[in-house]
């Protein structure tokens, strides 16, 4: 479901368009638009890739190590593998971090916050098809 990005302007707010390899090192090309932000199209290196549990890229705002991103998304077993928890992390750093702490990160998460919904929401509404 993570790595479906074709699928994604179907349910998630936040990150629409996905395009690219689901490989490590491969370039992606997204856009997320926070709720009330200013939308932004990035570029970031995929850096993790474990089929049907983990996918992760690294995304760097022009020149790496001035500002960059970590993202993660992982579906983590829970109760025995009859529930799945879903975390999404975001790692930012860089000497730009304290300049625009206040400006990034509040509307970024809001919109991590609007694509958990929209992915529970959907996932809940897939298993009460399937029942």
């Amino acid at each position: 479901m993570l790595t479906d990005f074709g699928a994604y302007p179907e349910w998630d707010p936040f990150i629409d368009p996905v395009e690219g390899d689901q490989e490590i090192g491969a370039r992606l090309k997204l856009r997320i638009q926070p709720p009330d932000g200013r939308g932004m199209t990035l570029t970031p290196r995929v850096t993790e890739v474990e089929p049907g549990r983990v996918f992760g890229w690294l995304g760097s705002l022009g020149i790496p190590h001035i500002f960059d991103g970590a993202h993660r998304l992982e579906l983590e077993p829970i109760d025995g593998g009859r529930r799945t928890r879903f975390v999404q992390s975001e790692r930012f750093r860089g000497v730009l971090l304290p300049f625009v702490r206040r400006s990034i990160l509040p509307p970024t998460l809001r919109g991590f916050g609007a694509m958990n919904r929209a992915l529970a929401e959907r996932a809940h509404g897939m298993k009460a098809s399937a029942a």
